[in-house]
């Protein structure tokens, strides 16, 4: 008995070393949003906007307002969805195109990059 019980201690204390290592093991999965946001095929964001605090956001565009600030920008979140849904609603000489009206997004993918560009 004695000598099972202390087996079983020794693997205790083998897997609770380990266990941290196989959890820092797994990377983090970016925020699906985000995904969308650097899709060239997608949302394509960084073709006119600039993302100064996201370090892997290469090579992104100067034509649109950098994407920094954005819950300060727009306090309504609901603002924010409704441009990137139809921003000629709001400005008919805008070039962003209207990526929910044109049924470029779905209402799901426009909602991922919400959650995603509103933190930033």
């Amino acid at each position: 008995m004695r000598k099972s019980f202390s087996a079983g201690v020794g693997l205790l204390f083998v897997a609770t070393l380990c266990a941290p290592a196989v959890l820092a093991a797994e990377p983090a999965k970016p925020p699906p949003g985000k995904g969308l946001v650097f899709d060239s095929s997608k949302g394509n964001c960084l073709a006119c906007h600039a993302m100064p605090t996201i370090a892997d956001a290469e090579q992104p565009g100067d034509s649109g307002p950098p994407l920094i600030a954005m819950n300060a920008r727009f306090p309504d979140i609901k603002a924010l969805r409704a441009k990137i849904w139809d921003a000629t609603a709001s400005n008919p000489d805008t070039f962003m195109p209207p990526f929910g009206k044109h049924k470029v997004l779905t209402e799901e993918e426009i909602d991922q990059i919400v959650d995603f560009v509103y933190g930033l």
